[in-house]
């Protein structure tokens, strides 16, 4: 086991929530855009985007060889973002016969994104974002702590 492992899992965690709040941000600034991208000759309206997460495994020449060696405890590798994914849920219909992209019954076609639910995501992302501060900063702590030993 690395000294730094707490780092790596840290580090690895603070890059994936980041991205996280990024395309949360990213979903609430287009909540209302119409026209995000062309699809056959027609615009569509921004779709919401989710983060995908998984953990860091080890591979399977890793898992022997730290079994060779007698190590039944695998440490932890940390997360790692796998893919951003469109939300495939339906576009909200809103009866707005004045606007410029309503079809002929006069619906416009908004965004699948619902704002609250973004806050909610964010405010999630942010708590574990800090949380992985904490844990980073326990982890100095600890390091520092024990090169003070040998003084």
């Amino acid at each position: 086991m690395k000294l730094t492992n707490g780092f790596d899992i840290s580090s690895s965690a603070l890059t994936a929530q980041r991205l996280r709040m990024d395309v949360i941000s990213s979903n609430i600034a287009n909540s209302d855009s119409t026209r995000a991208r062309m699809v056959n000759g027609k615009w569509v309206p921004y779709q919401r985007k989710l983060v995908t997460m998984e953990p860091k495994q080890p591979s399977f020449a890793q898992s022997l060889q730290n079994a060779m060696n007698g190590e039944t405890e695998a440490a932890g590798e940390g997360v790692r973002v796998t893919k951003v994914i469109e939300d495939t849920s339906p576009f909200k219909q809103v009866y707005n016969p004045t606007h410029p992209d309503a079809n002929e019954d006069g619906f416009v076609l908004l965004p699948n994104v619902d704002v609250l639910k973004e806050m909610v995501d964010m405010i999630s992302a942010t708590r574990s974002y800090e949380a992985n501060v904490t844990a980073l900063n326990a982890s100095k702590a600890l390091i520092g702590k024990a090169l003070e030993i040998g003084k």
